[in-house]
């Protein structure tokens, strides 16, 4: 029993450990090509090229006095930013890295995956309503709106993948893309799925809940210290979960492109790991080169354009697949 405990934490630190690293350096690395982009320096002063600046952002953020306002609900206040980084984390227990490397192989991974992305707008709402404050009350009202419209379109289109595939499971799902990624057929869910991620993680074009000009920094307002860092990290780890789940929906996952290259060359977790790279510098890039959003151009966007369209194309894919007799059993 205790070998089994001992098991189970070991391998729950060897996805977490180099998950907070990645993070870590995944902030360096946007603030390095958004700097070429701006034709401007990045960070380039603590370590060699810069290097050991996340190491001294988080030093810093660790050394600095947490704040907790008189008026607000501290136990909640507290738990909020908690409860975000965990959420933010559950998610990776069911990403396959490669065809072994997986830590949940759940049957209903898509389900779980799902569920514990949908929770992430309670830690919002908690952190907004527990400041007992107008600014963040009003930024986590704006974040919750805009995180639960896109999920709406988010869970048509992973509907969409799950019929062509015939699986709720993860793995399964990139098994089923030997002969072809679903990027393929499903071109238009994927184009519409990369948009309403930026929306679910709250990012540029899409961050209005952190509308510096409008609504001071939305709902962490009050946070400081490792508070704000827990919101920071859980915002990123989100990001590189979504471009992990782009990449099993209809990237391929762990599968090499056009089973060109051999397994034995180069094991499927690099294959997976460069094209969350390209998830994750689409993140980037946008945020580099896009203006940001009016709120009422996002939600038309969310309710009016994605959702009857990713409904629409649902009804298309299952009446094409039953019609030509190729709906998987």
């Amino acid at each position: 029993m205790i070998t089994l405990i001992i098991t189970i934490i070991l391998k729950i630190l060897t996805i977490i450990v180099p998950l907070l690293l990645s993070v870590a350096y995944f902030t360096i690395a946007e603030r390095k090509l958004m700097g070429i982009i701006q034709r401007r320096k990045g960070p380039n002063v603590i370590g060699f090229l810069g290097l050991l600046q996340p190491l001294a952002d988080g030093l810093k953020l660790f050394a600095k006095e947490t704040i907790l306002p008189s008026n607000s609900n501290i136990i909640i206040f507290l738990i909020a930013p908690i409860l975000t980084f965990l959420l933010s984390l559950m998610g990776w227990a069911v990403i396959p890295f490669s065809e072994k490397i997986v830590l949940a192989d759940l049957n209903v991974g898509i389900l779980y995956l799902f569920a514990t992305s949908s929770l992430s707008v309670y830690g919002i709402l908690m952190a907004g309503w527990s400041s007992n404050s107008k600014y963040p009350f009003l930024g986590a009202l704006r974040s919750a709106a805009q995180m639960i419209s896109y999920e709406v379109s988010i869970g048509f289109i992973i509907i969409n993948a799950c019929v062509c595939t015939g699986s709720f499971n993860l793995s399964s799902i990139v098994l089923a893309q030997i002969n072809g990624w679903l990027i393929f057929p499903l071109f238009p869910m994927f184009i519409i799925f990369c948009v309403s991620m930026l929306a679910e993680t709250n990012r540029h074009p899409f961050d209005l809940p952190e509308a510096e000009a409008e609504l001071v920094s939305g709902y962490n307002v009050e946070y400081s210290a490792m508070t704000f860092a827990l919101f920071f990290l859980g915002e990123y780890a989100n990001m590189l979960l979504m471009s992990s789940f782009v990449t099993i929906l209809f990237l391929g996952g762990w599968l090499p492109p056009l089973n060109i290259f051999p397994f034995n060359i180069f094991p499927g977790s690099f294959w997976f790991s460069l094209k969350a790279i390209l998830g994750v510098t689409f993140f980037i890039l946008t945020r580099a080169t896009l203006p940001r959003y009016r709120y009422d151009q996002l939600m038309y966007i969310g309710w009016k354009c994605f959702l009857p369209f990713s409904l629409g194309y649902l009804i298309f894919t299952v009446s094409f697949l039953i019609s030509f007799n190729y709906l998987p059993n």
